[in-house]
């Protein structure tokens, strides 16, 4: 087993849902461009998928310095070409907001550990970034009016919000209103394990 690195942080849950993930990416990320991965966290991920897709240049961003360290220590051990430096990027704060355009945005687990205006700035975001039929993919539990609330998921929800009253599993349909009110369409949906969902949405 390769030792992690120093200042690393280690997700359980982004080493056991990479694999699920990346085989979505992979059937709807372009084989050549530009990521940007916001809220990206312990950068497992980042290192996952940029290893995979090397025709896709990375660039994960965190508004944690705790985080960012732990993306810089994945990415020092990787030494991938494609992996960029880990970059202060706040959804609620536009000031930090890139200006160069993206191909695609993926953000996972954010949204319910989050304000509503996190969500809000994401679309914003995403919608100004992508380059026109850009893709925004995002991965994490959600309240679909179709599927009963899982168990796991209630529990779940109600230990979000006994963290903070503003976090808590989003709804689907709401979120898909923000990204149409930002410019951006839901174009797929698809059931990941461990009651996960992704959500894909273009750029008009």
């Amino acid at each position: 087993m390769e030792t992690v690195a120093q200042g690393a942080l280690v997700s359980p849950a982004a080493e056991r849902n990479a694999i699920a993930i990346l085989a979505v990416l992979r059937a709807h990320l372009p084989a050549r461009g530009h990521v940007l991965e916001v809220a990206a966290g312990s950068g497992q991920h980042a290192v996952a998928f940029a290893s995979a897709l090397p025709g896709l240049d990375w660039t994960p961003s965190d508004p944690s310095a705790e985080a960012r360290a732990s993306i810089t220590a994945y990415r020092g051990q990787a030494s991938l070409s494609n992996l960029g430096e880990a970059v202060t990027l706040d959804v609620l704060d536009e000031a930090t907001w890139p200006v160069a355009p993206v191909q695609a945005i993926y953000c996972a687990n954010m949204v319910h550990i989050s304000p509503w205006a996190a969500t809000e700035g994401l679309m914003r975001l995403a919608g100004r970034l992508l380059v026109p039929a850009g893709l925004l993919a995002l991965y994490g539990p959600f309240r679909e009016p179709e599927t009963p609330l899982a168990d796991s998921n209630a529990a779940f929800d109600d230990s979000l919000k006994a963290r903070n009253p503003d976090w808590g599993l989003r709804d689907r349909d709401a979120v898909a209103a923000v990204a149409t009110a930002a410019g951006l369409g839901m174009t797929f949906r698809v059931a990941l394990p461990a009651n996960n969902i992704m959500l894909l949405f273009r750029r008009g």
